[in-house]
């Protein structure tokens, strides 16, 4: 049976509450409905299908299959008339919530609709992202992450979980009977003209499930390195790296700080037709056109590192891997290197430097490391102060020095908060940067096993750290002390 998707004709209330699911197959309309759906349950859906349609009895599980694809995208708006159209006041929609708790009332499934069509578009015009919306004991919160930084949006009856975590994941087409394990999910949606892609994940929790999803415009994979926003000579220490044929580049920092970002950028320069590149990623952010993205899935054995060595059978000229995590695919990355293949990834440590004694715990020799890595680059995104409300200030000389600066500096801003900028005194973010190139006496030191110390002295001697982008950050009045602070490691007085 050939089964196409078409615009569903039952509510998805009705279609969950009776067990029936309107589909389309080889060109006749069919009602597929499980075992206990009834017979008056059947004669009201023939009904408002308004035309003859045959009956096919399926299982549960056949009938999830159906639900979930005919109404995975519906009520979505994909134009720019009805997205905009929406009620843009999430506590508006709150009140249209029905009062009842039971969950298969065929009415509820329309301003439950409305409620998450709202939030997602609430959330794409605020700039969020990520959505967490939390189930507690007496509430459901629904915070958004603007910035970096998580803040409420609506507070919700508690009883209201069940029907909002049921309808998004039948549209990242995820198993809703499912409650008690982790499950991860996707959908794509439109806003006007912006496609934005949703990433889904459940986690079960003491009062029910707890979702998150994050947020991705697909403009932004479509960022240049000069967009941003590194400094000069860090962009240009960076491209002269991207521009050997082999070589380890590592990208560091915490999750958030906008790795995966400047890789994407990075591999949009090297896309130029001439070269084969492939990625491995955890999961595929971003669809990039004229390169090969796998995505890696541990439950049937597709790791990073088995990803890794069937794509080098590929003849690639460069290579991503989403995240160095484990001592195989280190190793495997360091080989790739060693034959001729341009590798960039990822690691998770405070600065760029401390990846090589991260890559050394993981087993990697040292010899190996000096021989193959070209670059290190750490860093972190700070948020930017709103210029409709920042406030001048003298700093102290304490908090000068905190910052490494020792000249007198005439003034600093800090935040203070508009309806601008939603009283938070920030508003998007930039980035700040530290690289290290390797020359031959830190390839040296790297072979000799120096510390993290020494080699951070030698190496930030002609170059600035992080702490020191973003005080330029701060002096030029872009960001303020404190959020620079927030997000670099305190240095002490003999760091300074």
């Amino acid at each position: 049976m050939s089964e196409t998707s078409i615009k569903p004709v039952l509510t998805y209330g009705f279609a969950r509450a009776e067990g029936i699911v309107a589909i389309e197959s080889d060109g006749k309309m069919v009602l597929a409905y499980r075992p206990a759906a009834t017979l008056e349950a059947k004669l009201e859906a023939r009904r408002a299908l308004g035309q003859p349609a045959q009956l096919l009895e399926v299982t549960p599980s056949e009938f999830e299959n159906h639900a979930a694809r005919v109404y995975a995208h519906a009520d979505l708006s994909s134009s720019a008339e009805d997205a905009m159209d929406a009620p843009s006041d999430l506590n508006a929609l709150a009140s249209g919530l029905p009062r009842t708790s039971d969950l298969l009332d065929s009415q509820d499934d329309a301003p439950v609709i409305r409620l998450i069509n709202g939030i997602l578009q609430e959330a794409i015009r605020s700039r969020a992202s990520d959505i967490h919306i939390e189930p507690y004991e007496k509430r459901l919160s629904v915070r958004f992450r603007i910035d970096g930084s998580l803040r409420e949006m609506l507070s919700l009856p508690a009883r209201l979980s069940s029907l909002l975590v049921s309808r998004v994941k039948v549209m990242a087409q995820l198993d809703i009977a499912k409650k008690r394990i982790p499950q991860d999910g996707r959908f794509s949606l439109n806003l006007g003209e912006r496609a934005i892609d949703v990433r889904v994940s459940t986690l079960p929790a003491r009062h029910g499930e707890r979702l998150v999803m994050r947020v991705l415009e697909q403009d932004q994979s479509s960022l240049s390195l000069p967009e941003l926003g590194m400094e000069t000579e860090v962009l240009e220490a960076f491209q002269a790296a991207l521009a050997r044929p082999n070589g380890i580049i590592l990208v560091t920092g915490p999750t958030g700080s906008g790795k995966t970002t400047t890789l994407y950028a990075a591999l949009s320069q090297l896309n130029d037709g001439s070269r084969n590149i492939l990625t491995v990623e955890d999961p595929v952010e971003y669809a990039l056109d004229g390169i090969g993205q796998t995505q890696v899935n541990s439950q049937v054995g597709m790791t990073f590192s088995a990803g890794l060595r069937a794509i080098l059978r590929q003849d690639p000229d460069v290579v991503m891997i989403g995240e160095i995590r484990d001592p195989e695919t280190a190793e495997i990355a360091v080989q790739a290197s060693l034959t001729g293949h341009l590798v960039l990834s990822t690691v998770h440590t405070n600065s760029a430097v401390a990846a090589i004694a991260r890559l050394r715990d993981m087993g990697v020799e040292p010899f190996l490391l000096s021989s193959t890595i070209t670059a290190l680059v750490a860093q972190r995104l700070v948020r930017r102060l709103c210029n409709n409300c920042k406030t001048p200030y003298e700093p102290s000389s304490q908090e000068q020095a905190e910052l490494g600066i020792h000249e007198a500096i005439g003034t600093f801003f800090k935040s203070n908060g508009c309806a601008q900028c939603q009283d938070i005194g920030y508003t998007g973010r930039l980035g700040i940067y530290e690289i290290v190139t390797l020359d031959d006496k830190l390839r040296a030191m790297i072979h000799d096993g120096a510390s993290e110390t020494d080699m951070a002295k030698y190496a930030f001697v002609s170059r600035k750290n992080l702490l020191a982008s973003g005080a330029d950050k701060v002096m030029a009045g872009e960001t303020s002390a404190e959020e620079v602070l927030r997000v670099c490691k305190a240095k002490t007085a003999e760091d300074i």
